[in-house]
């Protein structure tokens, strides 16, 4: 995956890259627990209740990704490195 601008203004973030991280622990949490859920034999309803909530994590660090992003060219969108709105609605797509 190449590096891009958005990339960058996460990793200026640092509280911003926290949350992102913590995030992404919980959903590693979630999916560990459906890991042993689905090895335990449980039933289909068990599985695709840890299933979403692996997915919504997921999903919310994405947008928390973003948004970043998105703030970050809100603030000072002429800076080098600052996304482009085009780049910003890409990534918003590919989690659509």
């Amino acid at each position: 995956m190449e590096s891009s601008a958005a990339e960058a203004a996460i990793s200026a973030e640092p509280d911003a890259q926290k949350k992102i991280a913590n995030r992404l622990r919980r959903a590693h949490g979630q999916l560990g627990a459906l890991i042993t859920t689905v090895e335990s034999g449980a039933g289909c309803r068990d599985v695709v209740h840890q299933l979403a909530a692996v997915s919504k994590a997921l999903d919310r660090a994405g947008f928390l990704v973003i948004s970043e992003a998105m703030r970050e060219c809100l603030l000072d969108p002429d800076a080098a490195g600052s996304p482009q709105s085009e780049e910003i609605e890409k990534l918003f797509l590919s989690l659509a």
